[in-house]
């Protein structure tokens, strides 16, 4: 039975506090197994995805132990066995070159969508730097690494086009690596999701960990210690969208209190976008805050940075005044969905007038009917549905539990919104 969207037809008015970043939560998790002794996380996020982070690392020999809503890492010697990497692309990217250092093998696999993600970039990049794997030629989960205890490392020269995670899960094993490691991009194009490398370079230098990142698509690591260290993770600001964008869907006032005034979260691009959609925007020492216009305003976006960020960016443009396009967004068709066919489909099938594009998506505004919204086991298209729902009768999302991937109990946070 799906979750019915509530409609609101009165202003909002809410302060919504989030919970911790998943992206900079499963990358202190993996430097942690990596460091050189304990360490301390502050407020990780207790999701799905970064549960299985932590499962992950004690499959490879680490201590991830509970210190009440905090955690603490134990580094240990790498080992073998096997790994779930859930849908999780974070997993899948991240902790296969630190199982390389184990002395063993180390299996993967995951959820059924899972095994059709993109995992050939990674895999390649890890033969370079002289991993064994065995992946019978897929190029996919499900795979096995075969560790001898080391890795040589050194240059890795990859097209990391279809995904930043590529070219992070390298980074962050690459001070463990005999030569450390580059990375050179190859693609014609640009990596995506830019600000994900620059956090991972950020949690990297934090770490005592030498980067040279001055050349562009090239990213050298220098072999040493990864310092343990304590960290408190920020907000997730990708998980506001859906939040903040009420404001401009219901009218009235949402605020995020703890926004950063720095920080390398794509989520920031909220900000902007939201801004040129007619909404008011503040940040200020106490948080950010959104006021609705009553205006929803067409878009024309570059999101290949922040394609996180599309699923709702797109159902804002379904109720916009005007028409838009959204581009640079051709790898979100490898993530946990084809995101741009999903949101094709789901906001066609409401009434939308939605064509893909060779790099997104370009949106008619139409009058938009009741319908049964496709998750696809996507957190980020069930909030989508949510944020839909707020001005359409009768949107159902099929699956609105895949929510907790990212975002514990995302119904009660969106009940507490609209009460």
């Amino acid at each position: 039975m799906g979750w019915a969207a509530p409609r609101r037809t009165a202003p909002v008015e809410a302060d919504v506090r989030l919970p911790g970043s998943k992206s900079i939560t499963n990358r202190l998790l993996v430097l942690a197994a990596a460091a050189d002794g304990p360490s301390r996380i502050a407020h990780p996020l207790r999701a799905r995805d970064t549960e299985l982070m932590a499962a992950a690392l004690r499959t490879l020999g680490a201590r991830v132990d509970d210190d009440g809503p905090h955690w603490i890492v134990m580094p240990g010697p790498v080992r073998g066995g096997a790994v779930d990497t859930g849908l999780a692309g974070t997993v899948m990217r991240f902790v296969p070159p630190l199982a390389a250092l184990a002395d063993g093998d180390v299996a993967f696999d995951g959820d059924e969508y899972a095994r059709e993600r993109p995992m050939s970039t990674l895999l390649d990049g890890l033969r370079q730097a002289g991993v064994e794997i065995d992946d019978g030629g897929r190029g996919r989960l499900p795979f096995t690494v075969h560790g001898h205890g080391a890795v040589p490392g050194g240059t890795v020269r990859i097209d990391a086009s279809a995904s930043s995670q590529f070219v992070s899960g390298l980074l962050l094993a690459g001070a463990r690596y005999d030569k450390g490691v580059e990375v050179v991009h190859t693609g014609a194009g640009g990596v995506p999701s830019l600000p994900h490398v620059a956090m991972t370079v950020e949690v990297l230098r934090a770490a005592g960990v030498t980067v040279d990142d001055t050349v562009a698509g090239t990213w050298r690591v220098e072999p040493g210690v990864v310092r343990a260290r304590d960290a408190e993770v920020e907000p997730d600001l990708s998980n506001a969208a859906p939040f903040l964008a009420a404001a401009l869907v219901a009218g009235g006032v949402v605020r995020v209190p703890g926004w950063p005034a720095r920080t390398t979260q794509a989520g920031d691009a909220l900000r902007d976008l939201l801004a040129a959609m007619g909404a008011e925007v503040q940040l200020d020492a106490d948080g950010l805050t959104v006021r609705g216009t009553g205006a929803i305003i067409g878009l024309d976006a570059d999101l290949h940075d922040v394609g996180e960020l599309t699923p709702v960016i797109a159902a804002l443009c379904a109720l916009a005044s005007s028409p838009s396009t959204l581009r640079g967004i051709a790898h979100l068709r490898g993530h946990e969905t084809d995101r741009i066919a999903a949101l094709a489909t789901e906001l066609n099938a409401c009434g939308g007038s939605v064509s893909e594009t060779a790099d997104g998506l370009h949106i008619e505004p139409r009058p938009l009917h009741a319908a049964e919204w496709h998750a696809y086991a996507d957190h980020r298209m069930a909030t989508a549905g949510a944020v839909l729902g707020l001005a359409v009768d009768g949107i159902v999302v099929d699956d609105i539990a895949c929510t907790g991937k990212t975002l514990p109990d995302f119904p009660g946070l969106w009940s507490g919104l609209l009460a």
